[in-house]
Parts: structure tokens; C-alpha cells; sequence
């Protein structure tokens, strides 16, 4: 069965036997928090503890190989200095890559089946607040879902009240007392957003815009999961940067701030 027939089945049962996958692969039947490192944040699985299993994401059932420049294709499990288990995920599906919604948070899903009780979301995005220069992380508050989807099918009803665990934003602060919060966009992509289109997303309460993470947010809550989430500033958005935005742009910034923020995101996770 392909990876894409895979994810027509039950999305649940799908999650389960790729978790059970990880457990066999691993050696590992059980993990606590689990990571998913976007652009600028890959060296964050070195530093958070001893990697001891490592796999090809696309060997995994339901997992693709990444499909954008700046993310790995691996799925790590890692022993954190705390004596934890970490399952890092570097192979994330974007919406925009056509493969539905279901595919957008099977990773979110495999870890809720493997055990984890905490989901680390990160991303690089565009910034909405000019004293936002490139290379600056910011906590997630809350977000606008601006892709017209939900991974919820059904009568499937999920208070996303306090989304983004306050808890753990707490704890961010205390690493880092400068940490800023904001108010995170996710559009569809793969387009960047026109100037109208960020003057928009403005006005209705964003400092931040991307293509990830609110989806996965959401099926990380209805599986029962704290959520923390932090972005990095790669670039001014659209009509705020003064130049024609590229990806190559949020490659150079995430490489740029790479060493910084990897070890801001392990200080943290070694306080969870």
C-alpha cells in the first residue's frame, strides 16, 4: 500500500500504525513531547538530547520526504537531558502540496498515538511588526485559520479557547524574558500573501503570517495535547518588507538565526 493510499484509510487507525512503526523502528514504546521543526529550526534535535534512533520519514507509514528546501526528512527520536522522550518530526506536509488535510496532521496524529502529551510547533513566517527584524522569534498566542479547512471531519466540536498553552509560553519567558507574543496567520500558500492581503490579515488581529501550523495546532488539540508555538521572523511581510520576497530569503535568515533560536527552543523544552 503507497503512502497516499495509506492516509484514505481511518486517519486514527493510520496514526496508530505508524506510531506503532516508530515503537518497532525505535525500540522506543512510548514518547512525551513532540517536535515539529520548521525553517531555521532543524539543530534544536541536537540539542535538546542524545538522538537514538533516526529514520527516513518516507519509510514511515503515511509520511512523505519534504517537499520545501530548509526542512530534513527524518524522524528522530531523541532522549532529552531530562530523561524524556522527544520524537522530532523534520519532514512536515504543507497544505499547499495537495495531499489533504488528513496529511497535513498525520504527523500531529502519530504522535498522539506514540504518547505524546506536549506538540512543540515551529515555523518560519512573514512579520506584520516592523520592530520584528529578521532572525527574531516571537510565541504564538493564538492564530486565524485562513485556509478554509479543519483535519476536524464531522460533528467533531473542539474548544481551541486557550489553544496555545500559556503554560509553556510562561516557561518560554523564563529562558527569555524579551520574548515577544503574537497572533500567528496560516494562508494556503504557495504563493506569499500580496500587500493587501497582509494589510488584511492586520486588521484582523495577525502579527504574523505563513503556511503551517494552525491545522496542526487544532488536530493537536482535539487529540488532547498541549500546544506551544513559536515562530521565527525570516522576513517582513508582503507592502511592509522594502524588497520582492523569496524563499530563498527565509532560508538565509532561518540559517542565519539557526544556532540562537535551536538553543532558545532547547533551554525550553528542557523546562517542560
Amino acid at each position: 500500500m503507497s503512502n497516499t493510499d495509506f492516509l484514505t484509510t481511518d486517519p486514527f487507525a493510520a496514526a496508530r500504525a505508524a506510531a506503532d512503526y516508530i515503537a518497532g523502528e525505535t525500540g522506543v514504546d512510548r514518547h512525551d513531547v513532540a517536535l515539529v521543526l520548521g525553517s531555521g529550526w532543524a539543530e534544536a534535535a541536537d540539542l535538546i538530547g542524545d538522538t537514538t534512533a533516526t529514520l527516513s520519514a518516507d519509510e514511515v507509514p503515511g509520511f512523505h520526504a519534504p517537499a520545501v528546501e530548509g526542512h530534513v526528512g527524518t524522524i528522530r527520536s531523541v532522549l532529552t537531558k531530562g530523561g524524556k522522550r522527544a520524537l522530532v518530526l523534520g519532514a512536515r506536509t504543507h497544505f499547499y502540496e495537495g495531499k489533504g488535510v488528513r496529511a497535513v496532521v498525520h504527523g500531529v496524529r502519530t504522535a498522539a498515538a506514540a504518547g505524546c502529551t506536549t506538540l512543540v510547533l515551529t515555523n518560519g513566517c512573514g512579520g506584520l511588526n516592523e520592530s520584528w527584524t529578521p532572525g527574531t522569534p516571537v510565541l504564538i498566542k493564538d492564530h486565524i485559520n485562513l485556509t478554509a479547512a479543519s483535519p476536524l471531519e464531522g460533528a467533531t466540536f473542539v474548544d481551541l479557547t486557550d489553544l496555545y498553552s500559556s503554560r509553556i509560553r510562561g516557561l518560554a519567558r523564563e529562558v527569555d524574558s524579551s520574548l515577544d507574543e503574537g497572533v500567528y496567520a496560516q494562508f494556503t500558500g504557495p504563493h506569499y500573501e500580496t500587500p493587501a492581503e497582509v494589510q488584511y490579515a492586520k486588521r484582523i488581529g495577525a502579527d504574523l503570517v505563513g503556511m503551517s501550523t494552525a491545522l496542526e495546532a487544532i488536530a493537536g488539540r482535539h487529540a488532547g495535547m498541549e500546544v506551544f508555538g513559536i515562530s521565527l521572523v525570516t522576513n517582513l511581510a508582503a507592502g511592509i518588507s522594502p524588497v520582492p520576497l523569496s524563499h530563498q530569503e527565509v532560508i538565509e535568515s532561518g540559517q542565519a538565526a539557526g544556532p540562537r533560536i535551536s538553543k532558545l527552543l532547547a533551554e525550553i523544552i528542557a523546562r517542560l
